[in-house]
């Protein structure tokens, strides 16, 4: 079966690289689902998450708004800033969350609200990314024969 090459680089370093069966991101206009052989396509990324999928894993990544190319199955996402699931400080992220929620209802002179709505934004998927991924899988008892 046809891979995907991935990259995933942000401004300081690259967050993926591998291969993959399907990359979903969170594109401009919605969700993009990749899949080998994709038309070539070219996009803006918002924040959200962005997922890699191989086999029977799936890498998570939070993303702060970036491109993403995509041709020949070759998938380049260059973001503004990426960070895998796994490295989250969820403290830190929770932290600049209820900093960015006080200071939107305070609404203090001089301060600029779009900017404190993209903190709460990018804190918000940071916080999901990684709350989500690193959450236990439910272990069932097995099951009685009869």
């Amino acid at each position: 079966m046809a891979k995907l090459k991935v990259d995933v680089v942000s401004q300081e370093r690259v967050v993926f690289s591998g291969e993959a069966d399907m990359v979903v991101a969170p594109g401009a206009l919605g969700t993009l689902g990749i899949l080998p052989h994709h038309a070539p396509l070219l996009t803006a990324l918002e924040v959200g998450e962005l997922r890699i999928k191989r086999d029977e894993e799936e890498i998570s990544v939070a993303i702060s708004g970036g491109f993403m190319e995509v041709r020949s199955n070759k998938v380049i996402v260059l973001a503004d800033i990426a960070e895998r699931a796994e490295e989250i400080d969820t403290a830190r992220a929770e932290a600049a969350r209820e900093r960015a929620e006080r200071l939107l209802r305070e609404r203090p002179d001089g301060v600029d609200l779009a900017g404190i709505e993209g903190a709460l934004r990018r804190s918000r998927i940071r916080l999901k990314v990684a709350r989500r991924r690193r959450r236990p899988r439910e272990v069932r008892p097995p099951e009685e024969k009869i």
